[in-house]
């Protein structure tokens, strides 16, 4: 069930080393990092390194949509697939084409050979991609759900935020990691620091960010205003 090439990517990524260097059978070194628990694979394992993790798990996907208009109840789509599917990986990777396909570029320096840049920020993307996948609320059998509107991107994660964590906290930095393997080991995957500076950085890179702590629905939301 495990993807040998991406846990051996991580693993050199991780420690410098072959699993052949380090002398330890797969199993061995997973269960060492927490993931394989009464000889089974841990949840967190699933979500890294498995190569179909819904077979296990269906509703652990990102549901995208592309909207006409700025209202949910909308009628129309400009794009729309199946849930997307895959490890913690692919899950970011899948997602993120989607986002940024359906965004506008705009010519920011004058020249005819000038580069375009996407509407929104990159980094934003990937901060706040990122963030819903790795401390979302994996208790919560449901999907994280990415909408696209005229007006505005809208990320909702399940689960609201843990702990004491507020809306302010965040913002300034402080984290407490939900899911502590992922928030341990996902940055040898994704584009992820996992010191508390995701939400900061978005913020630097797109000041009129939105953020929600729904307590009642039990999400969290991530609002990006798009160029109008």
């Amino acid at each position: 069930d495990i993807d040998e090439e991406l846990f051996q990517g991580f693993i050199l990524e991780k420690t410098k080393k072959t699993i052949e260097e380090i002398g330890q059978s797969t199993s061995t070194v997973l269960s060492n990092l927490g993931m394989i628990k009464e000889g089974k694979l841990s949840l967190g394992g699933l979500l890294l390194f498995g190569k179909n993790p819904q077979k296990l798990r269906p509703t652990f996907t990102v549901q995208c949509v592309s909207f006409v208009g700025n209202d949910i109840c909308s009628t129309e789509y400009r794009d729309k697939e199946e849930p997307f599917t895959g490890n913690l990986k692919e899950l970011y990777e899948k997602t993120f084409s989607f986002i940024t396909r359906n965004l506008k570029k705009k010519q920011i320096k004058k020249g005819f050979n000038s580069q375009p840049e996407l509407e929104i920020p990159i980094q934003t993307i990937e901060e706040l991609l990122v963030n819903a996948l790795i401390h979302r609320d994996y208790f919560i059998l449901s999907s994280i759900k990415v909408f696209i509107f005229d007006n505005r991107i809208e990320i909702i994660s399940p689960g609201r935020l843990p702990n004491t964590l507020t809306i302010d906290n965040i913002k300034i930095g402080t984290s407490i990691p939900r899911n502590p393997i992922l928030f341990t080991n996902a940055r040898y995957i994704l584009p992820f620091v996992g010191v508390g500076s995701g939400i900061p950085r978005a913020l630097e890179n797109s000041p009129d960010l939105g953020l929600i702590n729904d307590v009642d629905r039990e999400v969290f939301i991530s609002i990006i205003k798009r160029t109008e």
